[in-house]
């Protein structure tokens, strides 16, 4: 999977490129962010989806081989740390294994903190 094609132009068309298998997870994270961000722009950017409120990115959200790509601010990992120890991460990154469940409810939680810092 490319990490940075700039060829996609839009998350549909992203979400379309990844394996069927992939689609319906990268699907729900989408429904998940927009649900609690209706009013956040979505694009793409870096190669890979992204949404921004007030022209400030609010997450971002990319498929790899192996994870699912969450990234949102160094902040916003630090306000959640406890709950993102079993995950590996990176600075404002976080990974979420394809081979289990992916934590809906801590995503909900980590846009809704970004929601508070970009308004």
């Amino acid at each position: 999977m490319p990490r940075m094609n700039t060829s996609i132009k839009t998350v549909d068309a992203y979400i379309q490129m990844q394996p069927d298998t992939l689609q319906p997870v990268l699907e729900n994270i989408r429904k998940t962010i927009l649900e609690h961000a209706p009013e956040a722009i979505e694009s793409i950017s870096y190669g890979m989806p992204v949404y921004k409120l007030n022209k400030k990115p609010l997450v971002y959200f990319g498929a790899f081989k192996k994870h699912i790509g969450f990234f949102a601010t160094p902040k916003t990992h630090e306000a959640f740390q406890s709950r993102l120890s079993s995950y590996k991460q990176g600075k404002g990154s976080v990974q979420f294994p394809i081979n289990k469940p992916i934590p809906y409810a801590l995503i909900t939680d980590m846009v809704k903190f970004r929601l508070n810092s970009v308004k």
